[in-house]
């Protein structure tokens, strides 16, 4: 992977504007003398000789604190909002900045321009279920149709070329960094996950997106948005602020948050295609015959009639396969060569994934589902495929969305014949408490904190027929 690129030998008194092509106040001292931008940077320990610092407000300091930092590692000016500029100007009046009203917006848009060339066909999916899992499918198509290919989410950067991120949605600056990667690698289609952090933080405003996904939504990240309405504009942001008119969109409308997407994208002048089974899908499911380990698949699209055998378990993925493939075609691939790529798919790491077998008999997978929807479709998917008793073994962040955890016990002790409640990501909170919260609306429970523990007990206790779900933490490895 080409890591370096040629610097911008940008005078920034002539062509500052190239690249902060936004609305700005100027503050403090303007140095006669010429210089060089060399980058663009939002972490003070990362600047370089000749970086502008963007100061963004975060959830417990403002970044304008670190001025000094940023300033000793070589930065030249910095942009930040009303606030940042009063805190730059206190350390160190004479420094320069660039004050902002939106610091975010402005980052996207100094990335887009700083880095200046994207990939030709980019895909975002978002939703609250099945990001990860459609995006996976999407880049196995892509692969299997042997066009050079990435996807870039939970997961990091797979494909074509391989890399780790630390968010779902990278950060602005290296999102786009990323993208121009990519790019130089010849690569021409990237599909990426659009988390709701990532969409109403700006992250991806300056990126060029030709097709956009709604897989679902459902209650998540409430310690993150006000409720569950602030959530959904969140995610519809995509279709009616960032997607362009006459781009392809493609939705599921079995839920009331698809059919408002779908209006969304319909006033926008964005070509849909629907999946649900909903009166005037384009894409509907006709029948799903559950076998042990794939599922056989009827579904119609646009009048015309398919059966495909899909090596994966659980409904909800039919549903994401069936996604993934409407996704490709809206590029304007044959929908029947698509179509018969879907029993060439493989799970995707952590996704509803067979782990193995024991001896005796009993079957364990693992899956992400940490919301109380996902939860409920990861159960309902293992119970058709059970023989014998479904176990279920999960635990919930802690410093997180508290409410969803009781809904969550509630879930298990409904749809499972065995629950075991154990830690996962506490953080700074007690456990303890997190799972006495889990455990009110699951009394069945059995209680086990050390993970490994719970897993290996849940383990020996599977029989011929049962199924084992270790929930929550999917591809993740550690705690």
């Amino acid at each position: 992977m080409k890591n370096e690129f040629k610097s911008k030998k940008t005078s920034i008194r002539k062509r500052l504007i190239d690249i902060v092509s936004f609305d700005y106040k100027k503050n403090g001292e303007w140095n006669e003398k010429e210089f060089e931008i060399t980058g663009i940077s939002e972490q003070s320990y990362d600047i370089k000789p000749g970086n502008i610092f963007f100061a963004v407000k975060g959830n417990m300091k403002h970044g304008a604190n670190y001025i000094l930092e940023a300033i000793e590692n070589g930065a030249k000016l910095a942009i930040s909002d009303k606030e940042g500029v009063e805190i730059i100007s206190k350390i160190n009046k004479n420094f320069f900045t660039l004050e902002v009203e939106d610091v975010r917006k402005s980052i996207s848009i100094s990335a887009s321009n700083w880095f200046e060339n994207q990939p030709k066909n980019i895909v975002a999916v978002t939703g609250t279920n099945g990001k990860t899992s459609v995006s996976h499918f999407v880049l196995q198509i892509w692969e299997n149709m042997s066009l050079k290919a990435a996807s870039i989410g939970t997961l990091g950067v797979q494909g074509y070329i391989e890399k780790e991120t630390n968010l779902t949605t990278p950060d602005t600056i290296e999102f786009h960094r990323i993208l121009e990667e990519l790019f130089q690698e010849g690569i021409e289609n990237v599909v990426f996950e659009a988390s709701s952090h990532g969409i109403s933080q700006s992250r991806i405003d300056g990126v060029k997106i030709s097709v956009a996904a709604f897989t679902n939504l459902s209650r998540d990240h409430l310690d993150y948005h006000k409720n569950e309405l602030d959530y959904f504009v969140s995610k519809a942001k995509l279709f009616y602020n960032i997607l362009p008119e006459n781009s392809n969109s493609i939705v599921n409308i079995d839920n009331d948050y698809g059919e408002i997407i779908k209006l969304i994208c319909e006033e926008k002048s964005q070509k849909v295609i629907s999946i649900g089974n909903q009166i005037g899908s384009d894409l509907k499911v006709l029948s799903i015959k559950p076998l042990e380990t794939k599922q056989l698949v009827k579904f119609s699209f646009k009048g015309k009639k398919y059966v495909e055998t899909l090596n994966l378990v659980g409904e909800f993925q039919v549903y994401n396969a069936l996604m993934s493939a409407l996704i490709v075609i809206s590029q304007g691939y044959d929908d029947k060569k698509v179509f018969s790529e879907l029993k060439r798919l493989k799970n995707v790491p952590g996704r509803m994934e067979f782990v193995g077998r024991k001896k005796t008999g009993g079957s364990v997978y693992v899956d992400f589902a940490h919301t109380p929807d996902a939860l409920f479709e990861a159960l309902k998917a293992l119970k058709s495929h059970s023989f014998g008793n479904l176990f279920v073994l999960f635990g919930a962040g802690g410093e997180r969305d508290v409410g969803k955890r009781t809904m969550m016990g509630k879930v298990a002790y409904e749809n499972s014949d065995r629950v075991f409640i154990t830690d996962d990501n506490p953080r700074n909170e007690d456990p303890k408490f997190i799972r006495t919260s889990i455990i009110r609306s699951c009394p069945n429970a059995i209680e086990i904190p050390d993970r490994a523990e719970a897993i290996l007990r849940a383990i020996k206790e599977l029989e011929e027929g049962d199924i084992l779900l270790i929930a929550g933490k999917g591809h993740e490895i550690g705690q």
